[in-house]
């Protein structure tokens, strides 16, 4: 292993477990009702367009018509408040990042000037810049590798010695497409129990539970 790159969202950070209720609960609004589980299995890790496009499939599958047009600025400024309000690093986090003494980038699903807005408010952001890389900059979003293809090229390293720390099925996916190493990580208050299972799944060859266990996986690879 000569890097390690990190999911950013129910990894680092913990606006995944911050906005799924927010969400689900917008949804819900609408006549789009999910279980967490489906939910985290099938959306975690998109881009925001993508995330959107198949919302728009299902409610136009279900009621013949397209998303109601406040749905989106409804739930961003709810998700906002929410991340304003509460957003915390995953606890370890800070001590994980650091105890890595290897090159590292962020490779995220979230938007560019978001992304680096979360890292700076949780005193991360420095420990990974200039290497702070969101897929809405490249051509295809997570579950296809583009982003993580994006991270190792700007970091000089072949794809193939990197290793992604991920938390959803896309982004496990997405990373194994670009040849990577997968460590799993559970430890995020959205990830249901089974969550290790869906990872694995997903092509996840590590599955750590908290940040020591991260930590003690990641030095293990180098």
């Amino acid at each position: 292993m000569q890097a390690v790159i990190f999911d950013c969202d129910g990894v680092l950070i913990n606006s995944e477990e911050l906005c799924m209720g927010v969400e689900l609960e917008c949804l819900a609004d609408i006549g789009l009702a999910f279980t967490p589980h489906d939910y985290v299995a099938r959306f975690m890790g998109m881009t925001t367009p993508a995330y959107y496009a198949e919302l728009e499939k299902d409610f136009q599958a279900k009621f013949g018509r397209s998303l109601p047009q406040d749905l989106a600025p409804t739930l961003n400024a709810r998700s906002e408040a929410a991340v304003e309000n509460g957003l915390a690093l995953i606890q370890g986090a800070e001590a994980a990042v650091r105890g890595v003494h290897l090159p590292k980038a962020v490779a995220s699903g979230s938007n560019p000037v978001g992304l680096a807005a979360k890292l700076k408010k949780v005193g991360l952001y420095d420990d990974f810049a200039p290497h702070i890389y969101s897929a809405q900059l490249v051509a295809r979003g997570k579950p296809a590798p583009d982003v993580y293809l994006h991270a190792a090229r700007q970091l000089g390293i072949d794809p193939t010695a990197c290793v992604a720390v991920e938390d959803s099925a896309n982004g496990v996916t997405s990373a194994r497409s670009a040849g990577m190493v997968v460590v799993g990580f559970t430890g995020g208050g959205h990830c249901p129990p089974h969550q290790g299972e869906l990872l694995r799944g997903a092509g996840a060859a590590h599955i750590a539970a908290h940040m020591d266990q991260l930590l003690a996986i990641l030095r293990g690879l180098s």
